[in-house]
């Protein structure tokens, strides 16, 4: 989850848990002059097969295990590793792999039908800053950045699971800043929830539920351009916050906690109607 702290602006949408990084944010390492390589097998988010009619949905890395990537062959260059769970994020230029999460998003917003005219106007926003290239998918960019969310139910669909900001004091989805290792978007929100929750298992609707804008401290003035997931937990999932929250915890859509970032109630219709859409449901 990116910096609580916020820029003085002029009013904009309510606040959503990328407006803030409760993670100290270090120096950056040097970067190798070798792109990262393809994740491991095992490793990686797959794409499962869908049943006919369904959308096709993305699986959680296997529990514990962070994005990870192949070392190089002997005498090369070590390629860089996606960061542990629970570990800082460090800023970095754009990086092959920025070029590839900057793909995927173009082609995905381009395609994609808001599910709101608020989300229209910010999906537009976002398209726009896109054009930047890269550099747009790296939390380096001053003049904004893309970020993922998830909104995450339990196995039945009727109940939620949300997160007590450490310093932004309300209670939000889970998510945060793409890293270079992501390769699409639903990805980046993939990897948050199962960081953030401590589930493994997690499945994930790759057609966003929404968009929001939102100026942000982050580092110094920038931009938010949150995309948002409606995402699934496996039957018996047990939830395990992580340094960035001070509280999870699981909540039906009519009694939802107090205080809540008002534009994570307004996730609710849209990731239900995703849950219909597209029936979600663990691995087996």
């Amino acid at each position: 989850m990116p910096d609580a702290s916020t820029a003085p602006a002029a009013p904009q949408p309510d606040a959503s848990p990328v407006e803030a990084d409760a993670r100290a944010v270090p120096a950056a390492a040097p970067r190798s002059p070798h792109p990262a390589a393809s994740p491991a097998a095992g490793h990686a988010d797959t794409v499962a097969l869908p049943a006919a009619g369904h959308a096709a949905v993305i699986a959680a890395p296997a529990a514990g295990h962070a994005h990870t990537v192949a070392l190089p062959a002997a005498g090369h260059a070590n390629t860089a590793t996606a960061p542990a769970a629970g570990h800082a994020n460090t800023v970095a230029a754009p990086t092959a792999g920025h070029a590839a999460l900057h793909a995927d998003a173009t082609a995905l917003l381009t395609d994609w039908t808001p599910t709101s005219p608020s989300a229209a106007h910010a999906r537009d926003r976002t398209l726009r800053l896109l054009a930047d290239g890269p550099v747009a998918m790296s939390r380096a960019h001053r003049a904004g950045h893309l970020t993922a969310s998830a909104l995450v139910f339990d196995a039945s669909g009727t109940r939620l699971l949300l997160c007590l900001h450490g310093k932004l004091r309300r209670w939000v989805q889970l998510g945060g800043h793409c890293e270079p290792a992501d390769r699409t978007l639903a990805g980046a929100a993939l990897r948050e929830a199962a960081e953030e929750s401590g589930i493994a298992g997690l499945r994930i609707d790759p057609v966003p539920i929404d968009i929001d804008v939102h100026r942000v401290g982050c580092g110094g003035d920038s931009w938010h351009h949150d995309v948002r997931f409606a995402v699934l937990a496996p039957a018996g999932a047990v939830e395990r916050a992580s340094d960035e929250s001070e509280a999870l915890g699981w909540f039906t859509p009519d009694r939802l906690p107090e205080p809540l970032a008002g534009g994570t109630a307004r996730l609710v219709a849209p990731g239900l109607a995703a849950l219909r859409r597209s029936p979600l449901r663990p691995a087996p």
